[in-house]
């Protein structure tokens, strides 16, 4: 199910309790162009504290925009897509960015370019936008076509992502991309072995190995879908592709069907995500599965605690996952955010269209990010204070669960010597970086962002920097390749 087609079913209902400290930053407003509309894609912080983010529609042109927001919820527009004769620049960005460790920003469009089957992009934190490559270069499109999914910067620094459609079956792909926009197709989905990896980006798994999730395709199809009902896949840097998983394996779909979202590795080393339908009621599923490709559903929601989720789940400090839901809840079907322990104690934080008119938002189909100073940053699709979108333009928010401040590495692997980005908050001042323990040789460039050297002989675990408030612990442990 498509999120534009949620859009008119959008209302809101009375004001509930929430067990959570949600905050609404800013409402979305496409009157003059000048703030976007619709985010649809979960923020990136950058560097310099603030987040950016993607819209699907507003802008310029009402084809979607780039838009950066401060902690408090000041958004600036930074580029509108279709600013270029026939869209060559690509328009509808319904993918979040990702932010290398030079600094650049990247992203995705689903549309537009040379023949309207989406572009890649890199951006500066400015918003000079250089459209690095369009897709369905070749006839027939084996290069992939129509990008629903962010990037991701591997261990090798080359960026790798998917197409929804395209390639050798028309199924979609999975590529890589140099930093200089040479793109190369490294498996292509036969419908078997998955087909139409969705919003979900790929993520590297500790053994460096890419995973991801396909909406359709697979060897089951009872859930209603002619080419299956999704899958998990594992493919290498190289290309080798395996599934790992075909949904509805289980009796009536219990195990879950169609996973839009991608994947999070929890400190377990297992992976976890959601599936749109399937499950005990119908309204979809959180899961674990293992690098050997059991799974588990961990809770099937009942519309009461939310329907539907399509963002995969974010790993939180705590080591408990968070995520949104954009239908169901306490108010019907405005969308809840919710919490989740490895072994799957299920808990609702916030049911949205708790305030009059949906003020605080509603249908968050984003995931959520865990900012450095530890709370949680999202966006929904509609909702808010605007009137010139039909149910609300969609709001930015923030959620408190009292989890504190941490720093974040920029990579999270490298070997001695590999130069490394760590963000936090209130860094001025720092006198000291240890990677587990090994102190590094580090260079403060702004209070929200250290460059570290990986120390000769650190092996892999946190790491840890002093600063005049306290010392910081990363989100993660750092890997160190030798």
């Amino acid at each position: 199910m498509k999120r534009m087609a949620f859009i008119l079913l959008l209302f809101c209902a009375a004001s509930i309790s929430a067990p959570a400290q949600l905050t609404t930053l800013a409402s979305f407003d496409k009157t003059d162009g000048s703030v976007p509309a619709y985010p649809a894609a979960p923020f990136v912080q950058g560097t310099n504290g603030n987040f950016f983010g993607t819209t699907a529609a507003g802008g310029a042109n009402d084809e979607g925009a780039v838009f950066e927001m401060s902690p408090t919820g000041k958004l600036v527009r930074l580029y509108s897509f279709c600013s270029q004769p026939g869209c060559s620049d690509g328009a509808i960005a319904n993918a979040g960015l990702v932010q290398a460790v030079d600094g650049t920003i990247y992203g995705t469009t689903a549309f537009g370019g040379t023949n309207n089957q989406g572009t890649i992009f890199e951006m500066t934190p400015a918003g000079k936008l250089t459209t690095i490559y369009r897709f369905c270069s070749v006839p027939g499109c084996p290069d992939g076509a129509d990008p629903s999914a962010g990037l991701v910067q591997a261990f090798d620094r080359n960026l790798y992502g998917t197409t929804f459609s395209g390639g050798a079956y028309g199924y979609g792909t999975v590529f890589k991309l140099t930093k200089a926009g040479t793109l190369t197709t490294l498996a292509s989905f036969d419908g078997i072995n998955g087909s139409n990896p969705d919003f979900g980006s790929l993520i590297q798994g500790t053994d460096g190995a890419l995973y991801g999730t396909t909406v359709d395709g697979g060897a089951n199809n009872a859930c209603g879908h002619l080419n299956g009902c999704g899958t998990i896949f594992r493919v290498t840097p190289l290309g080798r592709l395996t599934s790992l998983y075909s949904f509805c394996t289980q009796v009536n779909c219990a195990d879950g069907a169609s996973p839009y979202g991608g994947l999070v590795q929890g400190t377990d080393g297992n992976f976890y995500g959601t599936t749109t339908a399937g499950g005990a009621f119908g309204y979809g599923t959180v899961f674990k599965i293992t690098t050997s490709g059991t799974l588990n559903a961990l809770h099937s929601f009942d519309y009461t605690d939310g329907a539907y989720p399509e963002a995969g789940l974010t790993l939180g400090t705590d080591g408990n996952f968070y995520g949104t839901t954009p239908n169901g809840g306490a108010n019907g079907v405005a969308g809840t955010l919710f919490s989740i322990t490895p072994t799957g104690q299920f808990t609702t934080l916030y049911s949205f269209c708790s305030k009059a008119n949906c003020a605080d938002g509603n249908g968050p189909f984003s995931g959520l990010i865990q900012a450095t100073n530890g709370k949680f940053y999202g966006a929904t699709f509609a909702g808010g204070t605007s009137s010139n979108c039909n149910g609300g333009c969609g709001t930015a928010f923030t959620l408190s669960t009292g989890l504190g401040p941490f720093v974040e590495t920029r990579l999270t692997s490298g070997k001695a010597g590999a130069h490394v980005v760590v963000l936090g908050n209130n860094l001025t001042g720092t006198t000291t970086v240890n990677f587990n323990g090994t102190p590094a040789a580090f260079t403060v460039v702004s209070a929200t962002e250290i460059v570290a050297t990986v120390p000769t002989g650190a092996t892999t675990g946190f790491v840890t920097v002093a600063t005049l408030g306290g010392t910081l612990t990363s989100n993660q442990p750092f890997r160190v390749i030798p």
